[in-house]
């Protein structure tokens, strides 16, 4: 049992340190609102998420006043879209129909974001598919609170090479559609590679069709916090760093799970998982980067800067593990640049580049996260940096993902603003030499050997 004592232990931690829950988000299944009738849908679809989640605010702020936790975000994920919308929706402007539907109910429940407006492509494209995945630049453009997502491929399945020159052209067109806001769309817009059905976090976020009716999953996070207590293992040898980590990720995980077992109790829906995951915002002291340079990186983007963040993201799993019995969604260390400020500086610096993010992808939790590009960067470019990233995730058997921003209008140097929990970002260069040749092949990269388990 969790007790108060436990709460009292962490009060340090929240007013010192950054210690919060980033997030409670309610998966909602929206199964039950299939309908060949458009109009029907959507009715459906905005009656079944507002009866749902008509609470949930008011839950989570109960549950920060009551406990003293901090609680950041209140969001939704549903089903993919794409598998909700294929019987009613002919054009990719039916989709975009339902995408304002989303936005209605979210901001009449009150959430942060809403996500689910998804594609699960790994092995092919539906037209259904197809069509949801043309409609999001529209989407995006027309709605405040959407989260999109891709699934272009798996361990198991291999890479859908045509999923992913498409998703590269509608990055670009992403960024078209919302260039007054430098280019914001693309932030509310991922591609995964083994994605999962139980993350919590946006843009990411969907219920899986393995979930429940409805389920409460939560992401925990306290850079802050982990960086603070690595201060007292200065100059110690590994063991204890390491023992030092474990300990931290347990403290703050069991405070995600009481209010994991708080919030499903109190909304009579079923706890789901708790996600472990570091993650930082702008905010001074809640930042991944500054924890690995408290290991002892002059700046990140040194050599080094990949083991230890290996070591990093390897010791909270092992914490947080033991501190609840439902441990999934992405869980390790995000490393997104324009929301954390020490990932910011490294950049502006010259210390890291995105050769380098991508070798960090290789050991942390998600992918290449947030990061500003050049406007005029070519959709193949995209397209195969997505490929790259893909297939880091493919071969380890790991879920990776792209968050890429061509900021139209904007060049190497120059920086891009997005506010609040998405922060800035300056805008970093990428190779110039084509891989038009390569991404426009089409068909699918086959699944690695190690793929065949059964």
């Amino acid at each position: 049992m969790i007790n108060i004592f436990e709460v009292n232990e962490t009060n340090q931690m929240i007013e010192r340190e950054n210690l919060d829950v980033r997030t409670i988000t309610m998966g909602i299944s929206l199964l039950e609102c299939c309908d060949s009738d458009l109009d029907a849908l959507n009715e459906k679809i905005y009656r079944r998420i507002t009866t749902r989640a008509r609470d949930l605010v008011a839950t989570g702020e109960d549950i920060a006043r009551d406990f003293g936790v901090p609680i950041v975000n209140k969001r939704i994920s549903v089903t993919p879209i794409a598998l909700i919308g294929s019987c009613a929706c002919r054009k990719p402007e039916d989709f975009v129909t339902i995408a304002k539907t989303l936005d209605r109910a979210a901001n009449d429940v009150g959430v942060n974001f809403i996500g689910g407006y998804s594609a699960l492509v790994s092995k092919g494209m539906t037209e259904a598919d197809e069509n949801l995945i043309r409609s999001i630049p529209q989407a995006l453009a027309a709605t405040e609170k959407v989260c999109s997502s891709v699934n272009v491929g798996s361990t198991k399945t291999g890479l859908n090479m045509d999923a992913v020159y498409l998703m590269g052209e509608i990055v670009k067109e992403t960024a078209e559609a919302t260039k007054e806001r430098d280019s914001l769309g693309c932030a509310k817009l991922v591609v995964f590679c083994n994605a999962p059905d139980d993350n919590p976090f946006m843009a990411g976020a969907f219920h899986g069709v393995t979930e429940a009716d409805a389920i409460i999953n939560v992401g925990v996070s306290g850079p802050g916090v982990v960086k603070e207590a690595l201060k007292a293992a200065r100059g110690q040898n590994f063991e204890v760093l390491c023992e030092t980590i474990k300990k931290t990720a347990f403290k703050i995980t069991r405070v995600g799970q009481l209010v994991a077992q708080e919030a499903s109790k109190r909304l009579g829906v079923p706890f789901g998982i708790i996600d472990l995951s570091l993650a930082p915002t702008p905010a001074v002291g809640d930042s991944v980067a500054e924890i690995l340079e408290e290991i002892g990186l002059e700046k990140v983007g040194a050599p080094g800067t990949t083991a230890a963040l290996a070591m990093l993201n390897d010791q909270v799993k092992k914490g947080g593990v033991m501190a609840s019995s439902y441990v999934g969604g992405l869980s390790g260390a995000f490393i997104p640049v324009s929301e954390d400020q020490g990932m910011i500086d490294a950049v502006t610096v010259g210390a890291l580049t995105i050769e380098k993010l991508e070798a960090m992808t290789c050991v942390c939790s998600v992918g290449l996260d947030m990061i500003a590009i050049p406007g005029d960067t070519p959709a193949s470019t995209i397209a195969g940096i997505i490929a790259d990233e893909a297939a880091i995730g493919m071969v380890n058997q790991k879920t990776t993902a792209v968050r890429l921003i061509p900021v139209i209008g904007k060049d190497v140097g120059e920086t891009a603003e997005f506010g609040g929990l998405l922060g800035y970002a300056p805008v970093i260069p990428v190779n110039r030499y084509s891989c038009e040749g390569f991404v426009c092949r089409g068909g699918r990269i086959p699944a690695p050997i190690h793929s065949f388990k059964n």
